[in-house]
């Protein structure tokens, strides 16, 4: 029994609208390869990273046979596969969206404590988030969250509801590769000394040298103490925590001081500096999007 009512139909609908679709079969799962390339025989569909037209006649390669061609979704080929789907399914990526999947109450909350708001979808056990612009997938990014945009599909359960925004740099963040941080001997990088914050670089902060101290310190005492691995997800989140202390500050606030005492310590202890700049800058952006 169908749990999409007239999927075809729908499945017509999104394509018309640009979003690239495909039918699931029982188990809510694409269908698998065809004949043809029954055990990847064909060697694979060779740009499985970005999805477009597939060659072969049917559905094929899971969510790399999306498309938005109405003539592949009303043809023979496909026929066979419209008569067994019970849902359907869409591209993000090929959409330009990215689904942020949270699957459970936990995860609902902690999206609604850190996530800019957007466009909601209801799903069975959580919600999806639906933001504006296409970037790497990957699961698990935390408990309870997916990331789907290129290279996986997400299911179809209506339009939502709410206002979509654009994907915000706290979304990309969660799916930066971190490398391991190295034995505490030795440092992926090192940094040339700079002067730390100080007044004379926070002119128009509104806070005290001591508060901005104090919270500064707990921060690099946190990055400091990841020396295994998350130094780089912490230093995000100090960057974050600190630069949204100062968003009602009329400024000058130093936050570029405060942003390569944060750096200087994830590289302390074996964050490559690249990707420490890379999470600082992305905690700052956070931090006025959120204000924003």
């Amino acid at each position: 029994m169908n749990t999409t009512p007239n999927p075809l139909n729908a499945a017509l609908a999104l394509a018309a609208a640009g979003v690239p679709v495909l039918p699931l079969r029982a188990g809510k799962v694409p269908f698998g390869n065809c004949r043809t390339c029954k055990d990847n025989v064909c060697g694979g569909r060779p740009h499985m990273k970005a999805a477009g037209p597939c060659r072969c006649p049917a559905p094929c390669h899971a969510w790399a046979a999306a498309t938005t061609d109405p003539h592949a979704l009303t043809s023979p080929a496909w026929a066979p596969a419209w008569r067994e789907a019970v849902a359907i399914a869409y591209h993000p990526g090929g959409a330009g969206l990215t689904v942020v999947d949270l699957d459970n109450a936990a995860a609902v909350d902690w999206a609604h404590a850190t996530l800019p708001a957007t466009r909601i979808v209801p799903t069975t056990r959580g919600e999806h988030w639906l933001y504006l612009g296409a970037m790497p997938s990957a699961n698990t990014v935390r408990p309870g969250v997916d990331v789907k945009s290129h290279a996986q599909y997400a299911r179809w359960l209506g339009p939502g509801t709410g206002r979509m925004t654009a994907l915000p740099a706290a979304v990309r963040a969660l799916v930066v590769k971190e490398d391991t941080t190295p034995a505490p001997r030795g440092v992926a990088s090192s940094l040339p000394t700079r002067a730390p914050w100080n007044r004379s670089v926070a002119t128009g902060c509104r806070h005290t040298e001591r508060y901005v101290r104090t919270g500064l310190e707990r921060g690099l005492a946190l990055v400091r103490s990841r020396t295994e691995s998350g130094a780089g997800s912490q230093a995000f989140g100090v960057a974050r925590f600190l630069a949204a202390q100062h968003t009602a500050c009329p400024g000058p606030c130093g936050l570029a001081a405060i942003s390569e005492e944060i750096v200087t310590a994830a590289v302390s202890v074996g964050v490559p500096e690249a990707y420490a700049r890379r999470a600082v800058a992305n905690g700052l952006e956070a931090a006025v999007e959120r204000a924003a």
